[in-house]
């Protein structure tokens, strides 16, 4: 139970709400919607928003009366727990709210989410994916609007069907009709495809699902701004996935060596690493964001786009450690799974990181920009990289002086390559814009810089 004094040493915040009196009944109930559909919150009634206590007048009645209307303008009905207690000799009212089972809870007919410290309404849209998601109606087993089973490509699902049983043991019979395969696969509702039947098996799946393809680029340097190549994979994404792959690999090093008596080929990059992110990003994406997941190769790393946050509660730090699968796609993820695409324990970002590791790279970065994941995977600071450049000796030397001593001043670099002041400043400058170094500290004294 939280005490009154916690709450008021807390203040205002995405759980805590103080309101001056009952008489705002409206705004109360709002209150109790908002905290329901998002985490769950306490109201104070009879505190200012600046934390003072002004206290409530409390009658044989009160608390029933403000319980029932709680329940009378709630939808579904809402129950939180409500109960008085005492700061400075004054009575104040104190109502907990648990996060809804069944959402969105709307009061008088509209739904709120807790926003900071303030609430706000919900649009139609937001109403509609709150209650799919509350109802555990996955977008990818819905009914693809507008297609029939004339749109399932059927020697696309035989060749699935004869790769899970080789790599799964699927039990599914390759020569039943497709039609009972898929509707043993759940890949059907009443003889019509779901949005995961059309994404996995569509003839002209970018026809139901424009955002469904994968863009690729290998850009010129280290920033998007120059294109070298580009191409858009449509098609059905376990086509897609492969595509992308050989993309990649048309645009990356083939590395040879002569061990003993044979010869030992290797990429630049880890292409186990590199399968697995792109798996994950059409794996998990969010069909309805009308985005496109991305591959972007650049001279020092390649940055993969998915579509859409991260399915709660998983966060960016889960993913360097041991975590649970969670399918924002389930069919999709299930039909993954019978291919050996995917392996349904949450170890797929612990194998990239493995994989580039062992590859000798830096620790890959997993990140949310602009809403989505994104996963880049980054070469070493090599002396061939820095060559490709285009770095002076005296830049490739500041370099491993940093890796060495862990960074380095201005003033040690005009020491160690008796060069002017001036020209010290340029070259760490270059290093920078490189993004292969950045500055640390402020001043000319604290000023240093270390490895990116």
């Amino acid at each position: 139970m939280i005490k009154i004094k916690d709450l008021l040493k807390e203040g205002e915040s995405e759980t805590v709400e103080f309101k001056p009196s009952l008489s705002q009944m409206d705004k109360i109930i709002g209150s109790i919607s908002a905290f329901s559909n998002t985490k769950g919150g306490t109201l104070v009634i009879g505190v200012s928003d600046k934390g003072e206590v002004l206290g409530v007048d409390i009658g044989t009645r009160t608390i029933e009366s403000l319980a029932n209307q709680v329940k009378q303008n709630t939808d579904p009905m809402a129950y939180p727990s409500i109960r008085v207690d005492k700061s400075d000799k004054k009575q104040v009212v104190i109502i907990e709210v648990v996060e809804g089972k069944q959402k969105p809870v709307l009061a008088f007919g509209r739904a709120y989410r807790r926003v900071g410290k303030s609430n706000q309404k919900l649009g139609y849209d937001e109403i509609r994916n709150l209650a799919l998601k509350t109802s555990k109606i996955y977008w990818d087993s819905r009914v693809c609007e507008d297609a029939s089973y004339g749109d399932i490509d059927e020697e696309k699902v035989r060749l699935f069907l004869r790769k899970a049983k080789y790599e799964r043991r699927l039990e599914l019979d390759v020569e039943i009709p497709v039609r009972e395969s898929l509707e043993k696969l759940k890949l059907l509702k009443e003889g019509v495809p779901t949005n995961a039947a059309i994404l996995l098996f569509g003839r002209s799946t970018q026809k139901f699902f424009t955002q469904s393809e994968t863009r690729c680029a290998r850009f010129k340097g280290t920033k998007p701004l120059e294109f070298i190549d580009m191409k858009v994979f449509g098609g059905n994404i376990i086509d897609q996935r492969e595509d992308v792959v050989e993309f990649v690999k048309e645009h990356i090093k083939l590395h040879a060596k002569i061990v003993g008596m044979e010869r030992i080929e290797t990429w630049e990059y880890p292409i186990d690493a590199i399968r697995e992110a792109i798996t994950n990003a059409i794996c998990h994406r969010d069909y309805e964001i009308s985005a496109n997941v991305q591959v972007r190769i650049f001279d020092d790393r390649i940055e993969i786009w998915g579509c859409g946050h991260l399915p709660d509660p998983l966060t960016v730090e889960d993913l360097k450690q041991r975590h649970i699968s969670i399918l924002r796609n389930p069919l999709v993820g299930k039909c993954f799974f019978w291919i050996k695409f995917i392996e349904q324990w949450g170890t797929g970002t612990n194998r990239i990181i493995d994989s580039c590791l062992n590859h000798g790279f830096p620790e890959p970065v997993f990140e949310e920009l602009s809403g989505s994941l994104v996963v880049t995977l980054r070469k070493g600071i090599t002396e061939e990289l820095l060559k490709e450049k285009g770095l002076n000796e005296r830049q490739i030397k500041a370099v491993s002086h940093i890796r060495e001593k862990g960074s380095i001043t201005n003033k040690e670099y005009l020491v160690l390559f008796d060069v002017s002041r001036i020209t010290a400043t340029r070259d760490l400058k270059l290093l920078e814009e490189e993004e292969i170094v950045k500055r640390i500290g402020t001043g000319r004294r604290d000023l240093k810089y270390v490895l990116k």
